[in-house]
């Protein structure tokens, strides 16, 4: 028996790959496809089966691609309806791959087709259950997501039942793998291990706790924020289908002269997308960018953010622009146009114009507060991170938020914005939706709220009844 959890960070997901005897299955698929077959090979065996957990709503599976690629079914489990061949597994249904056996345990509650594997050693003993998104280190998947027509609450009363007379009967000994782990948007407070056991999260996680139906929904649903914007659409991807990514692959890698990427930004439907570090971004932009860079969370801001109907031209590190297609791809992006050959180089080196954002340290902010009647404080954190310390009288503009520009309405050109999250990232962001609005008198402070909750000089204050 061989078993690989393959973990995506920026995405907090993770794939996982079971192999006995030359034969292989793999569960919940990112897009990018070429890993696994790549891994398969490598180990000399052949994917089987490929096994969905449920419709993702945070990225698009790969399902589809490594069908076509492998000729493997793809198994989805009871109450699933799709627009592509799939075997529609039974609850209780026993698949074989080499001397283990994988047992389909249908889990509705996250959404109605949700389903767990139950990996069977050669003894047959229960070894290690694919959770999805059922069940996670710390937490369970959020019962808002549904493709149904269930209130949440229905649906939590769906998932009281899968957990305690279908999870938490099994023995304390098995392995919980799930989909996803800490940062993840599919459940409210994921813990930071990407892996547990049945008899730890008994112990550990709220919602196996004993308690009653009432207790166990009103747990699970207090608290949810809205789910990003992006989710609905990429779970309808994966119900529906979608164009292979080597086609989007070859479009978006292609290499564009200044001239032709600066005729193409011209278009105001049109989006350039900067994925640098930020802190080559704030140095030197082509204006009107919209930056998300790379080392950050890049595939879920880009699809809170973005509109997935508008053409994307791109702005990378050299070297980076496949990674920038991939990533964009995994949330459902198909429209990237190609990028800018030799980057932000080739931009200056044909005289073309330069933007930047001043990146200023939290003691300078502290410097300028006393004297500045004009400063305004820009927090882009979300609103609980907000309630749970900021400077007095900041102004909070979640980032998650600025999708519309109706919420800058407040904020003027003739402010002296100072633009913060926790850390750095998130800001720059903002600064670059902020300028892209016409809203160009503002400053990064580097190092975000983390640098400035302990700077001599700024008071900061905190909103119990928000956290409350």
């Amino acid at each position: 028996m061989f078993i690989k959890q393959l973990y995506t960070g920026c995405l907090s997901e993770a794939a996982y790959y079971i192999e006995s005897e030359g034969e292989a299955a793999i569960i919940d698929p990112l897009r990018d496809t070429a890993g696994y077959v790549d891994l398969a090979n490598a180990r000399k065996a052949s994917i089987r089966y490929i096994f969905e957990t449920h419709f993702h709503a945070d990225f698009v599976s790969g399902h589809l691609d490594l069908q076509k690629a492998t000729g493997a079914p793809i198994v989805y489990g009871p109450s699933t309806e799709t627009n592509f061949p799939i075997h529609l597994a039974k609850d209780g249904e026993l698949f074989k791959l080499g001397k283990l056996t994988i047992e389909v345990i249908h889990t509705p509650g996250h959404t109605l087709e949700s389903t767990c594997y139950l990996l069977r050693d050669e003894q047959n003993a229960a070894y290690a259950l694919f959770t999805g998104d059922t069940l996670f280190v710390g937490d369970v998947g959020r019962p808002d997501l549904s493709s149904g027509n269930l209130s949440k609450e229905e649906l939590a009363s769906m998932l009281f039942d899968s957990l305690q007379q279908k999870v938490a009967t099994l023995p304390d000994e098995v392995l919980v793998y799930p989909a996803h782990g800490a940062g993840s948007s599919c459940g409210k407070n994921l813990g930071p291990e990407t892996h547990s056991t049945i008899g730890e999260q008994k112990k550990t996680n709220y919602a196996l706790q004993p308690q009653t139906r009432e207790a166990f929904i009103k747990a699970v649903t207090d608290g949810l924020g809205l789910p990003p914007q992006y989710f609905p659409i990429n779970a309808r991807i994966n119900k529906e289908g979608y164009d292979s990514l080597d086609g989007i692959l070859q479009q978006g890698l292609t290499p564009l002269s200044v001239d032709e990427f600066k005729a193409l930004a011209k278009d105001e439907e049109v989006i350039v997308l900067d994925t640098r570090p930020a802190s080559q971004f704030t140095e030197q932009f082509v204006p009107g960018s919209i930056f998300i860079g790379l080392e950050g969370r890049f595939a879920e801001w880009a699809g809170s953010l973005l509109p997935f109907e508008k053409p994307i031209i791109l702005v990378t590190e050299p070297g980076q622009e496949e990674e920038s297609v991939v990533r964009l791809a995994r949330v459902g992006f198909s429209k990237m146009q190609g990028y800018l050959k030799g980057g932000i180089e080739a931009w200056k080196a044909a005289g073309e114009q330069i933007d930047l954002i001043i990146d200023v340290e939290a003691d300078e902010l502290a410097m300028d507060l006393p004297f500045d009647n004009n400063l305004v404080v820009v927090d882009v954190r979300r609103e609980t991170e907000f309630a749970d310390g900021h400077v007095a009288g900041a102004v909070n503009l979640p980032l998650n938020e600025m999708t519309d520009p109706g919420t800058m309405a407040n904020i003027q050109e003739t402010q002296n914005l100072y633009v913060h999250c926790a850390g750095g990232y998130r800001s720059v962001i903002a600064s670059s939706l902020l300028k892209r609005q016409g809203i160009h008198n503002l400053h990064n402070v580097l190092g975000g709220w983390n640098a400035i909750k302990g700077q001599k000089g700024i008071d900061t204050v905190k909103e119990n009844s928000v956290l409350n």
